[in-house]
């Protein structure tokens, strides 16, 4: 099964239950293994969400020790993963350590049968050493991205970004946007609204997605929640149709050009221009999911102008078509 099967089986009566594994290891974080266990872990049915078989698997036997200075239990071991549809590796406990040779064999068998991978921190060196990662984009945690580049020049590495999916092979940056990339994974198998009911229930902001091929941009950081930006991102969020250019916005925000591009790039990590596009994508995909307006008439709410302009954009985000991604989304 791949990843861009998952959208349109998951959650259906008579599909099997999607099988998500994580691998667990001696001297791992308690929060990076945490994270993809509170998105897929806990019983979600209240918000619609299916009843996901969920594994934490190890290669070593008996009881791990954590960097928190206390021990957990792992009941499966590496077999766990032979049937899993995806596998999730939160982290590693060393860069410069090779992980398990009966680990990176297991890893390379889910792959060739279509599972989907995900390498969340420096779970992305495991992808990597695995060699599932050669020529392929990918990102990790930032204070490590120089030394992902030596050891694996074959990789595509993009530090300056949440996280990247190439399909069905995902990897993220370090501590939180591991959570932002699992939220994305739910969303994929889920729908927006599962991904945005976990995202409220975890008090984190729903995801947003953005840029070329999936790379998403970080959301507005917390210290401008609040002030006129915030206002605005806000308002313009809910006027996407509208024509929107640098220059209205920092009119509408009563600052001179340089302060409000300076002020927008510390808040959003991006350009305007990226701000917008991701802005009018995620409305588009959400539109398609969830209501049964025309192509042509979500290119004009979500801020397109035209259709031949949402198809185009949406062709290089998420290489698909908006027809074909509501049919994965809603089985229509």
């Amino acid at each position: 099964m791949t990843a861009t099967s998952t959208s349109s089986t998951v959650g259906r009566v008579d599909a099997p239950r999607h099988v998500v594994a994580v691998v667990a290891f001696d001297g791992i974080s308690p929060f990076h293994l945490s994270v993809p266990c509170v998105v897929f872990g806990e019983d979600r049915s209240n918000g619609g969400l299916p009843d996901f078989d969920f594994r934490v698997c190890a290669s070593e036997p008996g009881a791990l020790t954590t960097t928190a200075g206390f021990s957990i239990a792992v009941t499966h071991g590496l077999e766990a993963l032979a049937d899993a549809d995806t596998i999730i590796v939160p982290s590693w406990r060393d860069p410069d350590e090779t992980p398990p040779a009966a680990l990176l064999d297991a890893l390379r068998a889910a792959h060739s049968r279509g599972a989907q991978l995900v390498g969340l921190c420096l779970g992305a060196f495991v992808l990597a050493a695995a060699g599932i990662l050669d020529d392929r984009p990918a990102s990790t945690h930032w204070a490590c991205a120089d030394d992902f580049a030596r050891r694996f020049p074959r990789v595509r590495l993009d530090p300056d970004v949440l996280y990247v999916d190439d399909g069905n092979v995902l990897t993220s940056a370090g501590t939180a946007a591991g959570l932002d990339c699992c939220l994305h994974v739910l969303r994929k198998m889920c729908g927006a609204e599962a991904a945005n009911y976990v995202a409220r229930r975890l008090v984190v902001p729903p995801h947003r997605q953005g840029g070329q091929a999936q790379f998403i941009q970080q959301p507005v950081a917390p210290n401008v929640r609040g002030d006129r930006l915030s206002c605005l991102l806000d308002w313009v969020s809910g006027n996407l149709d509208a024509p929107h250019t640098l220059d209205t916005l920092a009119e509408r925000a009563l600052m001179s050009r340089r302060t409000f591009t300076r002020r927008f790039r510390l808040a959003t990590g991006t350009t305007v221009g990226a701000w917008l596009l991701a802005q009018r994508l995620g409305r588009a995909q959400q539109l398609l999911e969830s209501t049964d307006e025309s192509v042509e008439a979500i290119a004009g709410i979500a801020g397109f102008g035209s259709t031949a302009s949402l198809r185009q954009h949406f062709a290089e985000a998420f290489r698909t078509s908006p027809s074909a991604w509501r049919r994965e989304f809603r089985g229509v």
